[in-house]
């Protein structure tokens, strides 16, 4: 088992370092291939209107930015094992000077976020807690204990985490890690742990790993189900494969982008399941505020009573946040969300003196924090509260994110900009939370899809007077409307070239009057997919042992479940069982009425039994093992109908990472 596991880690290190020499491709690429235009006219001119509304004579997030600053590296590129790099901050710090205006191809907010954001080092926030920014999406945060450092979040990558715990230690004190806090179930603020810990340290109770109850779950399932199209989605969402300059990516607002390193998973030793729970963690005073269904499903605020110190996880950032990912999840709960924040206010906000959260900076004095705490939270219930409003006098998504204006006293606040989140989509996300996808309209019950109805708008106007109005609207600046109709022209024909590259035009202009980091990445990776076609690059398998290993049966059927081919799972009836040796439970599998099913009923019958650990199923899956192997090796051993197994195991498939989205 030993040799097994070696191998089986080299063959996680393998795939990991495939994944980042693939994805570095693709961003290089993309830097070969890009064919940006300048801004237009219409483009400057709504920049400099931008420039007269917005109050750039506030400059204290740039105090606060800068506060506390030790140590910073003159250049930051961290590379994985096999020298391939995993983050590049130089790759922004080339373009995005520090004191420079901002270019015409970029929103002037956002280009100040994004020099906010490149404003890396480890810094001290106040006494015994310190934080190391821009070597991640997110901070990394580093409390000082009696005998060692205490985590909050470990980045998204073993090797930025890493980085970042090797510059504290140069640079602040070198000291053992007691405990990892892990404030919620996304990626970026967990799949660090391995860069600063080792599953053998936490198993003997050298350091405590702790977080909310529910998170394992969370963390993993998020990503099962609808995983391959929340990635392919997170590619135009994130940026991570423009090209780095001003008339590409100039990062997220979150942060800058993505790193593309390793990932791991440490379960924790001990969740916090109650609300106002009292820690005391290798010295330090903790109380637990559990925020469950804002941010994330599981989340969990920490004040730190003995440094007057409110950690927000985060449910605040320096930015408006999602109410829906536009990489798509489940929608969160705008309402609660902000009476989650007023709950923090009450119990809190007497107390504390300094906030700090996984992104962005902190912010320092007692009134200050408390003004910040109040508009974050009225941010959020003014926009569930007026969207519910207008929903309730008839208006639809759509309209409700053309009405929606914010109040003057949160427009000019800094940190209630949509950077990250928009109005607009938020607005969006809570009329569907309450009223899901349809507007009440009979004529949007049951619409054509677009190829269909791309060809019908040919059919009606003519291609070619479509393409002449649209060019004539797009040299008036009305990039929305020319983006809505030359989809269709694209849609009815794919190999139109002149329709592609107008529509790429309007997407790029879009992207560069575009407030949100997320837009301007979708908008702009939507006009190089126009221009250049859709990466088809090979995708190395999901295996990464630990995401693997916090996989129940339950979640890996389901999975099994989505991926059947419905060719040719139709007219199939069939039953197979797994015996699961080293958990000594079976579960009956059933295909039918095109369906999987499954049971852990005993005395179901099966056309064939498969009898194998749960460990090395796990493995199969990950394509780390195949049942021909683990059969020849007696790891699995197959009672009944051979040939109906075999024909069970070819039911499925394996969906294409690299769909198309901006062509059909």
């Amino acid at each position: 088992m030993l040799v097994e596991k070696a191998h089986q880690e080299e063959r996680v290190m393998a795939h990991a370092a495939i994944r980042t020499v693939m994805l570095a491709a693709v961003v290089s690429a993309g830097l070969g291939q890009a064919q940006a235009a300048p801004a237009t006219q219409a483009t400057q001119e709504r920049h400099a209107q931008w420039m007269k509304t917005l109050p750039f004579d506030d400059t204290q997030d740039f105090k606060n930015a800068q506060r506390g600053l030790i140590y910073r590296e003159p250049s930051l590129q961290i590379k994985g094992v096999n020298g391939n790099v995993v983050w590049d901050l130089d790759s922004y710090k080339a373009f995005i000077k520090p004191d420079s205006a901002a270019p015409s191809t970029v929103h002037p907010g956002l280009w100040r976020m994004s020099q906010l954001n490149l404003l890396d080092g480890v810094y001290k926030v106040t006494d015994n807690i310190y934080q190391v920014r821009g070597y991640d999406l997110s901070n990394i945060t580093f409390v000082r204990g009696t005998s060692g450092w205490i985590v909050f979040d470990v980045g998204t990558s073993t090797e930025t985490a890493a980085a970042a715990y090797a510059l504290l230690q140069k640079h602040v004190q070198a000291a053992p890690i007691k405990a990892i806090i892990y404030s919620h179930s996304h990626i970026d603020h967990y799949a660090g742990a391995k860069g600063l810990v080792d599953q053998a340290a936490v198993d003997s109770g050298q350091v405590q790993i702790i977080a909310p109850e529910g998170f394992v779950e969370h963390a993993i399932s998020e990503g099962v189900i609808a995983g391959n199209a929340m990635k392919r989605r997170a590619t135009y969402m994130y940026g991570a494969f423009l090209p780095r300059g001003p008339e590409h990516s100039v990062g997220s607002g979150l942060g800058m982008t993505n790193p593309l390193g390793s990932v791991s998973l440490i379960a924790p030793t001990r969740s916090v399941s109650k609300s106002g729970e009292k820690l005391v963690v290798d010295g330090v005073e903790m109380v637990m505020q559990l925020t469950p269904g804002t941010e994330a499903p599981v989340e969990m605020n920490t004040y730190l009573p003995q440094f007057k110190a409110m950690w927000m996880a985060e449910n605040t950032t320096n930015t408006m946040h999602n109410i829906l990912s536009l990489r798509g999840t489940q929608v969160r709960d705008a309402r609660e969300w902000a009476n989650y924040i007023n709950e923090t206010i009450d119990l809190f906000g007497d107390g504390t003196e300094v906030k700090f959260q996984a992104h962005h900076w902190p912010v320092w004095g007692k009134e200050q924090v408390h003004d910040y705490l109040i508009k974050q939270r009225d941010l959020y219930k003014y926009i569930h509260d007026r969207s519910v409003n207008l929903m309730n006098k008839g208006y639809t998504g759509e309209e409700i994110a053309e009405l929606i204006e914010l109040p003057a006293s949160l427009q000019k606040d800094w940190a209630t900009r949509g950077y990250y989140g928009t109005l607009k989509h938020n607005a969006r996300a809570v009329y569907q939370y309450y009223m899901g996808w349809y507007d009440g309209n009979p004529s949007s019950l049951d619409v054509l899809p677009p190829t269909a109805a791309g060809a019908k708008y040919v059919e009606y106007i003519g291609r070619d007077r479509l393409l002449q109005k649209a060019q004539e609207d797009f040299d008036r600046g009305e990039y929305r409307w020319v983006a809505m109709v030359v989809k269709h022209l694209v849609f009815a024909d794919a190999k139109d070239t002149e329709a592609r590259q107008l529509l790429a035009n309007s997407y790029e202009q879009l992207g560069y009057q575009a407030e949100s980091g997320p837009w301007r990445s979708i908008y702009l990776q939507g006009a190089l997919e126009l221009r250049n076609g859709a990466p088809d690059l090979p995708v190395p398998p999901n295996n990464n042992a630990d995401m693997l290993a916090a996989l129940t049966p339950e979640m890996m059927f389901d999975l099994m479940a989505v991926r059947l081919d419905d060719e040719k799972v139709k007219d199939k009836e069939l039953t197979v069982a797994f015996h699961f040796v080293d958990i000594d439970t079976t579960y009956t599998l059933s295909i039918g009425n095109s369906v999987l099913n499954y049971s852990t009923r005993p005395g179901l019958p099966a056309q064939a039994t498969m009898s194998v650990s749960l460990a090395d199923f796990k493995l199969i899956q990950g394509k780390m093992l195949d049942w021909k192997t683990a059969m020849k090796t007696d790891r699995a051993k197959l009672q009944g109908a051979g040939r109906k197994f075999q024909e069970f195991a070819g039911l499925f498939e394996e969906p294409d990472l690299w769909f198309n989205i901006v062509t059909p």
